[in-house]
Parts: structure tokens; sequence; C-alpha cells
């Protein structure tokens, strides 16, 4: 017999997409669905900066900083803007951080719901296409100034290696090669990343890097938080391989942002690359 304290559409069989369910029955709950003022909006609202990720033989390494800006304030100094998406893969924000974090709990959703439906993972194909529709469905709030632009990195288990994609406000999806970088630091960031990233990098190398090209977007971007040694506040670094998603622990980054900062005070621009 029915559940009657349930609407008859949640006993229902339907779409394995939670975000299509979540249209059709309580569509003011999405985030791109809510009506905002006329104007632009951006000033208002916390922005998270910058994100790297890199690949490595094996897996991937994504990392953020911990500042948010709202305009020339820093309205945050330990924001979290790295989380697992799922066991095997990883979102980074950028931009309205309010938006993107609700973003993020949704895809989390998404992706749990189609496994509880389809009794499989998404391909990681999937998954990125995934997140390319919930920002696709954004792009009203983007247009004033509110836009979402994540970075997602996961270990695709059919290729056995680590992938990166990036995307535009209006949905669009990329896959990139090596190693990326998106938020206000992110031109900074990949700079860096271009002088120090190997393809055989071990897993503890490419964390260094991508600390080193946090601290470069630091260095020049005033938006990007550094290590801060005092508060004892550092990047959010996750790691994917074959075996899962793993957040570094706060210890484990700290070691490894000391022992940059060490090197910094003898070279204040980080460590030189060969000529040839």
């Amino acid at each position: 017999m029915p559940d009657p304290r349930l609407p008859a559409a949640y006993l229902q069989p339907g779409s394995s997409s939670f975000t299509d369910f979540l249209a059709s029955q309580a569509p003011d709950l999405l985030p791109g669905r809510r009506p905002v003022p006329p104007g632009q909006a951006g000033d208002l609202a916390p922005h998270g900066t910058t994100i790297v990720a890199a690949t490595f033989p094996g897996g991937v390494v994504m990392a953020g900083d911990r500042r948010a800006t709202m305009g020339n304030i820093i309205a945050q100094r330990d924001i979290e803007k790295v989380f697992p998406a799922d066991e095997f893969s990883a979102v980074g924000i950028a931009g309205s951080a309010g938006l993107a974090v609700e973003m993020v709990r949704l895809f989390q959703v998404e992706l749990e719901h189609y496994e509880k439906i389809e009794g499989t993972t998404l391909s990681l194909d999937g998954k990125a296409n995934r997140l390319a529709a919930l920002i696709r469905s954004n792009l009203g709030m983007a247009m004033q100034g509110l836009a979402v632009v994540p970075l997602f990195a996961g270990f695709d288990l059919v290729s056995g290696r680590g992938r990166i994609f990036s995307y535009d406000v209006t949905g669009g999806r990329y896959e990139e090669t090596a190693f990326h970088s998106v938020g206000s630091g992110s031109l900074f960031a990949r700079g860096s990343l271009k002088k120090l990233y190997r393809e055989d990098l071990e897993p503890a190398q490419c964390v260094t890097a991508v600390v080193q090209a946090l601290y470069d977007a630091a260095d020049d971007d005033s938006a990007t938080g550094g290590p801060d040694l005092t508060r004892r506040i550092f990047p959010v670094v996750q790691v994917i391989t074959a075996e899962g998603g793993r957040r570094l622990p706060d210890d484990e980054v700290a070691d490894i942002a000391d022992r940059v900062i060490a090197g910094r005070m003898t070279r204040p621009d980080g460590p030189a690359a060969g000529l040839i």
C-alpha cells in the first residue's frame, strides 16, 4: 500500500536525474530558478577564487586556496572550495561562493541518486556532463554577476587515468590536458605549473607543484590567499587514484607548505625551470 505521507510522484519510477525530478516537483529549490532583483549582485556576495588541478601517473590532484573576497574585502580566510563529488571525483568552486556550494551539494546528490536508481555509477564523462547541465541552469544568475565556474577532476576507471574538466558560464565543457586552474589567480597558477609540471611526477611531487602554483597565484593576485602561517590555514588538497579520493590531512599539507615557504625565503620567485 502506498505511503500516504508521500506524494505519488515520489513513488513512481522516473528519471535517474535528481535535478530533473526536483525541477518537476519543486523547481524553486534549484539554485538557478530563484528570482533575483534586476541589476548586478556580484559585489554583494563572497567569491571563491583560485582552484588548481594536475594529473600524475595513476591519478589527479586538486587544490584550492582558502580565501573568499567581497569586493576589496576579505570575506573569509578559511573557506573550503574543494569537495569530493563522489568516491572517484572532486569539484572545486570559483565564483559566487554561496551558489557554488549549493550547486556542489546538488551535484553530490545527483550522482548518489543516479547510483541508487541505476545500480551503477556514472562514467566520468557522464559526471562531467551532469555538472555542465547544472552550470547551464545557472546562466540567468551568471548574467547578473552571480556566476559559478567550477573545476572538475576525477579518476577514470575505464581508461585508468586522472582527467580534468573545465567549464564556462554557459555550461560549455572542456577537457584539459595535464593541468588547469580557474578563478582570479588562475593565470598566475597556470603560468607557474607550465614551468613546474612534468608527466612523471610522483603523487607527493604533484601536490607540491599545485601548492607552489597556489603560492604564485597569491603572490600576484590579491583575491587569492597564500598559506597563513600565523593562523595555520593551508590549502585544501584532494588526491584521487584508483583506490578512491582522499583529502590530505592538514598536517601533511602544512609540512609541504612549510617547505615551500622555506624555499621562498632564499628564492622569493620560487624554483627555476631549466632553460632547455
